[in-house]
């Protein structure tokens, strides 16, 4: 995943943070991270709550995170990353808003990155690169999948290579 960073970030490329839920306000934090640490252009629908709101209303739940990509002027040249924590299912109608999102991805020949709890799910099956964190305790996937979506996003934007920014509190130094 970072080497495909890498090359987005040397393309000057635009990385579409997607996720539900707590995955949702993950994707929040890590846009900023990615703009912020490694000047990467980072956008999340879920940011803009006024507009994800209105294309709920007038278009539905499951297009609304494709019809705002749509409005994204998406190019083969942008990466999109999916945080969640089963990734979606077709055959259950699970997450069918990022199963969407995946598609129209794959249809301008985006690259498409996953941090996911689940092996089996449509992002981990149709990414270009997922990490997927292993189920330790199968009564506890979701707090753990969230929980290291975090710790791998900041394992990403602070690798040398990615990084363009120092951190606050550690650049300060200790009297």
């Amino acid at each position: 995943m970072i080497i495909e960073l890498e090359k987005l970030k040397i393309s000057h490329g635009r990385l579409f943070i997607l996720g539900v839920g707590g995955s949702a306000a993950n994707a929040s934090h890590a846009v900023n991270d990615f703009r912020k640490i490694c000047n990467i252009e980072s956008y999340s629908p879920t940011d803009n709550v006024s507009e994800l709101t209105a294309r709920i209303n007038d278009d539905g739940w499951e297009t609304s995170y494709v019809n705002w990509l749509k409005g994204c002027r998406l190019s083969s040249s942008d990466a999109l990353m999916i945080f969640s924590v089963g990734g979606g299912n077709e055959e259950k109608k699970i997450s069918q808003v990022i199963i969407k999102a995946i598609e129209y991805a794959k249809s301008l020949s985006m690259k498409v990155f996953g941090i996911v709890g689940r092996d089996g799910g449509y992002t981990a099956k149709n990414s270009d690169v997922c990490i997927i964190i292993p189920t330790v305790n199968s009564e506890h996937v979701t707090p753990h999948t969230e929980s290291l979506q975090a710790v791998i996003w900041h394992l990403l934007v602070s690798y040398p290579s990615l990084k363009s920014n120092s951190f606050k509190w550690e650049s300060i130094k200790v009297s």
